[in-house]
């Protein structure tokens, strides 16, 4: 019989805009732990640190499922154009129904068709951007970006429809979801700082694993 779901802590969903939800703890650690084995041997068998235009490094390692992220055109394609030329592997449909169950506690019908992973270690960061990329209809109807959190903490910024608007930081915790959609669709967020050992230590994880959702 299997075991029970257990919560790192009590489940809250919280508002923080017009279109942005905090999920609190919603995964069960069984799962977090499940998530960050199969984000481990991806990352290690193909994850990569890319380069943007302008010819710098990003402070993560990514991996695309579904369709790849080229950080030199900023479009999305089928194959890894700027890296390995390699096909992209694809969305599982269990995270895909993951994704499409967050959205749906956060109030957004979605069928995501695109993850990226991305793994922080103790350097790890992400310049504040809005997410735009995507096809303009899917921006257009504002379909949401649904983001999962695994492993250390995470100070996330997020900020308004324009770069200068004022930022909230939140703490985004092992088992927290974030979702914004709708009017908020295209507000800025990043990754400021990770806070090193604050992952569950049935983990058994060093960093932090960020799935995020998208519809092309």
């Amino acid at each position: 019989m299997p075991l029970p779901f257990m919560h790192s802590r009590e489940p809250a969903i919280e508002p923080v805009a017009d279109g942005a939800i905090w999920l609190k703890g919603w995964l069960p650690q069984d799962r977090q732990a499940v998530l960050a084995e199969q984000c481990r041997t991806m990352i290690d068998a193909e994850g990569y640190v890319p380069t943007v235009r302008g010819g710098g490094k990003m402070h993560v390692r990514m991996l695309c499922l579904g369709r790849h992220w080229n950080p030199l055109t900023y479009r999305y394609e089928p194959t890894r154009g700027d890296y390995d030329g390699h096909p992209v592997p694809p969305l599982p449909p269990d995270w895909a129904a993951l994704a499409s169950q967050i959205a749906a506690d956060a109030g957004f019908s979605f069928t995501p068709d695109v993850c990226l992973i991305n793994f922080y270690d103790d350097d790890g960061r992400m310049g504040t951007h809005q997410d735009k990329d995507e096809s303009p209809a899917s921006i257009a109807e504002g379909a949401p970006v649904v983001s999962v959190s695994i492993g250390d903490t995470a100070r996330f910024l997020f900020g308004g429809l324009k770069r200068r608007d004022p930022v909230q930081s939140i703490l985004l915790e092992s088992g927290d979801a974030f979702v914004f959609g709708g009017p908020s669709r295209l507000r800025y967020h990043g990754v400021s700082r990770i806070l090193p050992s604050t992952a569950p230590a049935t983990l058994g994880l060093t960093g932090r694993f960020n799935l995020t959702f998208r519809r092309f």
